[in-house]
């Protein structure tokens, strides 16, 4: 058997029969294709110094669809899957609120030095959420464990990033996404190419359970 048959990312069996699809590659495309956007940006391509354009994006797809595919876990008994869409999910729809002006949230701020502060704060409890779920998943599959540990240092760059004002740092924090984001990819296509409806497979990296 596959590792996508014997470990379903992350996955484990329903304590009841159902007939929900595997949400996982929905969950994963969505979180690598926002999160491969931004991290573009934070990297300054075509010169790109505003985010905004990402905000229906992070509303949509890396918000509303992981959110849903998290919902979706649940009741396949994935509780750890259904975990991390959903937070991921409630993360990217936060993200927008704080970027889109109508809501008044970079406004309320005396200076754009307390507003970067805050926005460091915001990060730094994202990398400390993602490493509790790097924890979780060390005995689930290598590719995820990388999804998770590269994500981690994402948010942490970020978040110093925001904290000092260093381009640079901002920078290595979106290249660090951009390779997070293809992670995501690969894993939400092995998701997708299952025995006897592909013509092939992509594994996971399954960890031998003692």
């Amino acid at each position: 058997m596959s590792d996508t048959e014997n470990l379903k990312l992350y996955e484990r069996p329903s304590s009841r029969p159902t007939k929900i699809a595997n949400p996982g590659s929905l969950g994963l495309f969505s979180f690598a294709s926002t999160t491969f956007i931004l991290s573009l940006y934070n990297v300054n391509a075509r010169h790109i110094t505003t985010p905004n354009v990402v905000l229906g994006m992070a509303v949509f797809c890396g918000g509303l669809a992981q959110l849903l595919a998290g919902m979706w876990e649940f009741p396949r008994g994935n509780v750890f899957g259904a975990t991390a869409f959903t937070s991921y999910g409630a993360f990217w729809m936060s993200f927008a609120v704080i970027l889109i002006p109508g809501f008044g949230v970079g406004a309320a701020y005396s200076s754009t030095e307390e507003f970067e502060q805050a926005v460091g704060i915001y990060l730094i409890t994202w990398f400390v959420l993602t490493v509790m779920l790097l924890i979780g998943a060390l005995r689930r599959n290598l590719s995820f464990i990388a999804l998770l540990f590269f994500l981690a240092i994402t948010f942490l760059l970020l978040a110093i990033g925001a904290w000092t004002g260093k381009t640079a740092i901002n920078k290595a924090g979106g290249g660090f996404g951009i390779l997070t984001a293809w992670i995501a990819y690969y894993c939400g296509l092995s998701e997708l190419l299952v025995k006897g409806e592909s013509w092939f497979t992509l594994p996971l990296g399954t960890i031998k359970q003692e």
